[in-house]
């Protein structure tokens, strides 16, 4: 899978996973602006279902609070159908699935 090298996991348990992303070589920075690597806002569904091991049937809210650079450590929480992602204790997105 494309986002398989994308990040580690740095530590988990069955709501929370902390994850540190790779650095800006990766394909999918250089893919998204290339002048200025972000995580593009899509790849978190990709990450919340690998992480969390679910099928993503319908996304009914998303927010996309700050920019996610490469090398970048998150946070991702769950709560039942919600999840927030975290950078440095402040929330970056979140979303109800």
């Amino acid at each position: 899978m494309f986002i398989d090298t994308l990040f580690y996991i740095k530590s988990q348990d069955n709501d929370k996973k902390t994850i540190e992303l790779t650095d800006k070589s990766h394909k999918i920075f250089k893919a998204h602006f290339p002048t200025k690597p972000i995580l593009p806002g899509f790849i978190h569904f990709e990450i919340i279902s690998m992480l969390f091991d679910i099928e993503i049937k319908k996304i009914k809210r998303a927010k996309f609070l700050k920019l996610i650079e490469p090398n970048q450590t998150l946070t991702y929480v769950r709560d039942k159908n919600k999840f927030k992602v975290l950078s440095d204790d402040t929330v970056v997105a979140s979303f109800v699935l």
